[in-house]
């Protein structure tokens, strides 16, 4: 049976731990965005978590339900990190598209904790308040619900879809991305043209593109859809007048 999580108000330590600083749900979160960052997913345990921190492994229940709970956590960290960095204008394309940047950002710039939580729902307050934006923002817009949910539905999914994808050839050590990376130039460029006609005559575009994400093209085709579905909308409710 998995053990209780503390409520909010008795968790704080009366004591500093062995490293003179009080826990906090907070400074966990951090100690174990540094973990994975430096270790991966694979070096992110109780004992090592407490260990950095200079507590006892079992106050990581006090605050988490586990592991899996400390993920959750994660998980919102990084989507809270994405809002605070955006700022709204009030044009919903635009706005939809910074904060689609904004939290594929946030997730890159911590590759392994991306891999662990980009598929994931954590039902916590900052994860909700991005999902509550997203939908005020196409709801404000005109979307009719069924469509503003469709929206949200593919906007939310792409950028994690993309932060996990673009996470993983983050993930991996320099040398091996390097030389994935080296392919487009050491091979595809010297395909013989007569049986890779296409792949030859676009050698050099594969080659520039190809290393880059393709998140903010995608992203663009998205809102682009978006956008004519509703001058759609307002076209037919005109007419319908």
């Amino acid at each position: 049976m998995p053990k209780k999580v503390v409520a909010e108000g008795e968790r704080r330590r009366r004591r500093p731990t062995r490293q003179g600083t009080v826990l906090s749900e907070k400074l966990i979160v951090e100690t174990a965005l540094r973990m994975l960052r430096e270790h991966g997913s694979a070096g992110l345990t109780a004992r090592r978590l407490g260990a950095a921190l200079g507590a006892d492994p079992s106050t990581l229940y006090r605050y988490f339900a586990g592991l899996d709970g400390l993920t959750r956590a994660i998980g919102e960290e990084l989507m809270g990190r994405a809002l605070d960095s955006w700022t709204a204008t009030g044009a919903w394309r635009a706005d939809l598209r910074s904060l689609g940047l904004a939290i594929h950002a946030s997730y890159l710039a911590h590759p392994q904790a991306a891999l662990l939580t980009a598929s994931r729902v954590t039902g916590r307050p900052r994860e909700i308040e991005v999902d509550e934006t997203i939908l005020g923002i196409l709801r404000t817009a005109g979307f009719e619900d069924a469509d503003a949910v469709g929206t949200y539905h593919a906007f939310i999914d792409l950028a994690l879809a993309f932060a996990a994808l673009d996470a993983g050839a983050l993930a991996i050590g320099d040398d091996v991305r390097e030389a994935d990376e080296d392919v487009w130039t050491s091979t595809y460029a010297h395909l013989p043209p007569d049986t890779h006609p296409h792949i030859t005559a676009t050698a050099r575009l594969l080659a520039e593109r190809m290393n880059h994400s393709a998140y903010p093209a995608v992203l663009d085709t998205l809102l682009s859809g978006a956008e004519a579905r509703l001058a759609g909308g307002r076209e037919s409710r005109r007419v319908r007048r």
